[in-house]
Parts: C-alpha cells; structure tokens; sequence
C-alpha cells in the first residue's frame, strides 16, 4: 500500500469542480480511499485563510501501478496535472484512516534515512470545531518556525481536514511532534486525547519517494533530497 498527495493552482470554478466530484474507489481501481481539499498556508491564524485556487487530494492505493493508471486516465488527474505530487511509503501510524492497513506500526522509533513526511488527517467534530482550530493554530504557528520543516499545508473539505509537511528527517519531525521544549504540538494531541476533535483521526509518518512538478516553479523535494531518502 502507498499513499500519494496532489496539490496543483486551478480556476476557482475549476476548484469548486473537483471539490464535488472527489475520486471514487469504483472508477479508480485500486483506489482505497480519496480526500480532497483546499489548500491553506500553515500559520498560526485560528481560522484557516483557504486558497480557492488551490486544491489538493489525499489518496491511497494499492501499488504505484494503481497510482500510474489515475495519473494516465482519470480526468480529474489531468485537471492537476500542472501541479505536484509525492508518492509516499507509510512507515507508523496512529488512529485509523479508511485505506490504511491495520497492521502498520505505532512505534515512534520508526524512522527513516533522509526526508520523512507527515499527514494528519481528521473527520472534524462540528461541535469541537473551535476547539480543533484553536489548538491547530498554536501547533501550526510553531511548526512553520521548528527547524527542519521543508514544506507544508493545510488542506480542508469539513468535515475532512488535514495537514501535510515534508521535513529533512526523522529526527526533526519528532522533536518538533512530540519535544517538551517547544510543546504546542504535544498539547495539542493532548487536548485531543481527553476530549476527541474527531468522529475519526489518523497521525501517518512517511518515507518520501518520488516527487513530481512544481507549485508556483519549485519542487518542495528536489531529486537530491530523494536520493538521501531513498531504501
């Protein structure tokens, strides 16, 4: 199983398109699960500025072949196909997601040589919504200063929310996840665990593998960086 996310610039119309008409299992075989969004800077605003200019989607597949035959057939692939997208190996998980296998693992020593990448991903609460976005952005605002963040963002379709950052290692990510130095992140889990933001929520650690395009001319992983990371 791997997992890929795609962000591309579109029309506003052209957004509002792909946020109604998301990929569905049934016509993408090999899909497990698709979510799409818009795409919001990571900051430390409570309430998330969207780009409606930007859209991004979540996916998980089976294989890269599965992958391969979205990215060659499927019109709504074509309509980002002047964007980025990174192909992601899933190394530990925690919460569960539809998709993810359930026997990935928890450790937090996991780790991997070179890039390491991260989703968050949740099915938002309406009632806890504040709540979720008062924590978020404390998280957020100090994840934009942690060193070793290469890249981030938002991504949005409430309920779904989600963020995504590629960081230059292991090591980074996890001081910046779970330090007591710099504890925002870690009292934001916290918050969560005592009382859920949730109906649903997964924390996914990634090996980064292939990065493809450009958003606004760069590639947030440069073929160096994935040479670093690679098995």
């Amino acid at each position: 199983m791997i997992a890929s996310v795609h962000l591309a610039n579109v029309s506003v119309p052209t957004a509002f398109g792909l946020l109604a008409t998301p990929p569905k299992p049934a016509a993408n075989p090999g899909l497990r699960h698709a979510n799409i969004g818009l795409a919001a800077t990571l900051s430390k605003r409570v309430m998330p500025a969207p780009s409606f200019r930007r859209v991004g989607i979540v996916a998980f597949w089976d294989d890269d072949a599965a992958l391969d035959r979205f990215l060659a057939d499927a019109p709504i692939a074509a309509k980002l196909a002047s964007g980025f997208h990174v192909r992601l190996e899933p190394l530990r998980a925690t919460g569960t997601w539809p998709g993810l296998p359930e026997d990935l693992s928890n450790d937090r020593s996991v780790s991997t040589d070179g890039h390491a990448a991260v989703l968050t991903l949740g099915r938002m609460r309406a009632s806890q919504a504040l709540r979720f976005f008062r924590a978020s952005a404390k998280a957020e605002g100090r994840a934009v200063v942690a060193p070793g963040l290469v890249w981030g963002t938002g991504l949005g379709r409430p309920p779904f929310v989600c963020t995504f950052s590629i960081w230059e290692s292991t090591r980074a990510l996890t001081t910046y996840a779970y330090g007591h130095a710099e504890p925002e992140h870690s009292q934001a889990i916290a918050a969560g665990e005592t009382k859920p933001f949730h109906h649903q929520s997964a924390f996914i650690r990634f090996r980064p593998y292939a990065a493809i395009g450009h958003l606004d001319g760069k590639n947030p992983l440069a073929a160096n960086a994935l040479e670093a990371s690679a098995i």
